[in-house]
């Protein structure tokens, strides 16, 4: 029984993973109107301490979908208790008198990790600095799922910021349980980290690792293509270059 969805390390498990696909599956077939109110007299918090547009809307269109309700702040780092030095524990340790439920995104790598630790209700991270998005992970993954299938063999390139970009981190990790061989396209300052190709490596992935996508990309079923993501860069010359 998972309470919190931390990473998608979770998601070991293929019989699990496949539940979800095909629970996805049958609330996609669904009219809006027959949807499972499963949230109904609930209140969910939506704690962005990041800016975000898609994360967020569609956390909180599904929360209403399932007939939840919202508290949300979408600059919590600057309009919450942390501009004035409170930390991620002592918020969540309030804010859970007040949700039953909570989706954070916070740009500290471990952040979800740190609040799960004291929380006494769900967390979801819906986004912690450079390590990982596991929700838009299960998404990526529901959608090459659905176009392409995942009992064959895949060639699957990403491309752009693959060192700091924690929604191809999440992918990848998800993709390692089926047949798959992987292209890392990025410049050479923005290659995926050590610790994701050390896992590759663990587990007798095949993968590719080049700066130019020009021979690769008749070999792929799917090419992902990522952001460079400008907030990671503590230099704005690091991030022109």
């Amino acid at each position: 029984m998972i309470k919190h969805v931390l990473s998608v390390s979770q998601f070991e498990d293929k019989t699990l993973l496949k539940q979800i696909l095909k629970e996805a599956d049958r609330l996609q077939a669904l009219p809006l109107s027959k949807y499972p109110k499963v949230l109904e007299n609930l209140t969910l918090a939506t704690l962005f301490y990041e800016p975000s547009t898609r994360t967020r809307i569609s956390f909180e269109t599904a929360i209403q979908n399932l007939g939840g309700r919202i508290v949300s702040t979408e600059n919590a780092a600057g309009f919450s208790s942390a501009a004035k030095g409170e930390t991620i524990e002592d918020s969540i340790r309030v804010i859970q008198n007040f949700a039953q439920g909570i989706v954070i995104r916070h740009p500290e790598a471990g952040s979800a990790e740190r609040a799960a630790s004291v929380a006494n209700v769900p967390i979801i991270n819906g986004g912690d600095g450079i390590h990982e998005h596991p929700t838009q992970g299960l998404l990526d993954i529901y959608t090459i799922y659905r176009l392409k299938g995942l009992d064959h063999m895949l060639h699957v390139g990403l491309v752009g910021d693959l060192l700091y970009g924690r929604t191809a981190h999440s992918l990848i990790l998800l993709l390692m349980r089926y047949k798959v061989e992987f292209y890392f396209i990025s410049p050479p300052s923005l290659k995926l980290p050590q610790d994701i190709i050390a896992e590759l490596d663990k587990h007798g992935i095949r993968y590719h690792i080049t700066a130019d996508w020009h021979d690769v990309l008749p070999k792929l079923d799917v090419l992902y293509m990522t952001r460079v993501q400008k907030e990671r860069f503590k230099r704005e010359q690091d991030y022109l270059k």
